[in-house]
């Protein structure tokens, strides 16, 4: 590998920015994105309703709602370096979506409301980086309001979140009277008294910034302001860019991989059925862990062992996106996928190589899905396969009698399916009601046990998109009985085992 391509991926900062619903992701998104130059109005998103569309809100379904369902990836170049942002989905009915990609990042950015304090969502989300180690950095947003005071934010974040605090900016004050922050290494000469006090208690208490305890995941740099007023913002920046991690190496079955080696390799972590709703076109999202990806190069496909090349890998900024001839370890691209690609799936220059830690959850919720207008059945048929694709939904067949079943997380997401088939696809779908605990995948080196088991409980079984048994329990009765009568059957929560 050439020292101009090393240079290129010690530039990357890939991180996603993580949040619960309403504590200001997507705005902080915006204003990180017009100090990049990427864009020139920030989209104000206010009490829910968007007066002008926040840039990587982009469904029409997002617009209308107020709030993000699905994954937006952003890349800009700022000061000598280039920055993928991915803002997630805050509403825990996308949790999935959040946690496959966190396995796409090298740090995250946790935005906490300083008014509501540490909320579940987040809680929730940092158990993931803390179990990958992933580096993270807190934004204590919304100053500009009335809110927690300051310590106790931090000492709240310590607790709730597991890791230790570090200040690295402090608020001038609070609510109306809070107007800037300043870097603790660089303070005003003149301070209130009430500063003059913040400061010898966080001197006392809090130790200096310490970048390896950073970088292995143990201490967070704690920033505070308002992205909706734009203070604070430029100096989590600046901060970010100096001490993230450029592309750290990521460990796949067989061997850890390293960003700057020569072969390239990639996984994707996320598909998207209609990006441009004019071509019905699915994108398959890869991040790329190590060398360069080149256009019309031929890419091995793991599981499918066949060679395939592409030419139009694309990059983002939000919807639009732009043909790039070359990317590089850290970066996101996206390739078109007419069905060739599944979540998980390894794109390599040649060695057989699988990276684990993108499983399907077992669903909470579950509803039949029926076909509303008998005209669109093809329709229907394709917009349900591409939109399962995408790993926020899960489709299963009923053995018994072939009914289609929809699982979720939660009820948001068969509004969204039910809107994007109708508005994406032309199709229209009704639900029916299913009392269901849980769906479970089956495995024995028993064959007899399993086949015995499928005879008997004929009424419970499914298949999954791909084909493999799946035992959907009405009840934790049902499940915990089914568990006790087949000790030789191992019953998974997730898809990956």
């Amino acid at each position: 590998m050439t020292t101009a391509d090393q240079q290129e991926i010690l530039r990357r900062r890939t991180f996603a920015i993580i949040s619960h619903p309403d504590a200001g992701k997507t705005t902080l998104t915006e204003k990180l994105l017009l100090y990049g130059g990427a864009i020139h109005v920030a989209g104000a998103v206010k009490s829910n309703k968007i007066r002008r569309t926040a840039t990587s809100d982009w469904m029409e379904i997002e617009k209308q709602r107020g709030i993000s369902v699905a994954t937006s990836v952003m890349g800009f170049d700022y000061s000598d370096y280039h920055i993928n942002i991915l803002d997630t989905p805050g509403h825990q009915d996308f949790a999935e979506d959040t946690f496959r990609t966190l396995t796409a990042v090298d740090s995250a950015i946790v935005v906490i409301d300083s008014a509501k304090g540490v909320e579940t969502q987040t809680r929730r989300l940092m158990e993931v980086c803390r179990m990958r180690k992933t580096p993270v950095m807190i934004f204590m947003n919304k100053m500009d309001r009335e809110g927690k005071d300051p310590f106790d934010l931090m000492d709240e974040a310590e607790k709730e979140l597991g890791i230790h605090c570090v200040p690295i900016t402090w608020a001038n004050d609070q609510g109306l009277r809070f107007e800037s922050v300043f870097a603790l290494n660089n303070r005003p000469a003149e301070l209130s008294e009430k500063l003059q006090a913040d400061m010898e208690l966080i001197d006392g208490v809090y130790p200096a910034f310490d970048k390896r305890a950073y970088l292995s995941g143990d201490v967070a740099p704690v920033f505070f302001g308002s992205a909706y007023k734009t203070i604070g913002v430029q100096e989590l920046l600046d901060f970010f860019v100096q001490n993230a991690p450029s592309p750290r190496p990521v460990a796949a079955e067989e061997r850890t991989v390293y960003p700057n080696e020569e072969g390239f390799t990639g996984f994707c972590f996320k598909i998207h059925a209609n990006m441009d709703p004019n071509h019905r076109s699915c994108i398959a999202f890869f991040k790329i862990c190590s060398g360069k990806f080149e256009r019309n190069t031929y890419y091995k496909h793991v599981r499918k062992g066949q060679q395939m090349r592409f030419s139009s890998p694309t990059c983002f900024m939000a919807q639009k996106k732009e043909t790039v001839d070359e990317a590089y370890a850290g970066d996101i691209v996206g390739l078109p996928d007419t069905g060739n690609f599944k979540i998980g799936d390894t794109l390599t220059s040649g060695e057989d190589l699988h990276f684990k830690g993108l499983p399907s959850f077992s669903p909470e919720m579950f509803k039949y899905i029926d076909n509303a207008d008998p005209m669109k059945q093809k329709q229907l048929e394709k917009g349900v396969n591409q939109l399962m694709d995408e790993g926020v939904a899960q489709l299963f067949v009923s053995q018994l009698n072939g009914r289609k079943i929809i699982g979720t997380v939660g009820q948001l997401q068969f509004e969204v399916i039910q809107y994007r088939l109708e508005h994406e696809y032309q199709a229209k779908c009704k639900w029916q009601p299913l009392q269901m605990y849980k769906a479970c995948w089956i495995e024995s080196d028993d064959a007899k046990e399993i086949d015995t088991f499928k005879k008997r409980k004929t009424q419970y079984m499914a298949f999954d998109k791909e084909g493999r048994d799946v035992f959907m329990a009405d009840s934790a009765y049902i499940l915990s009985m089914a568990q006790q009568d087949y000790p030789n059957i191992k019953f998974h929560f997730t898809s990956e085992f």
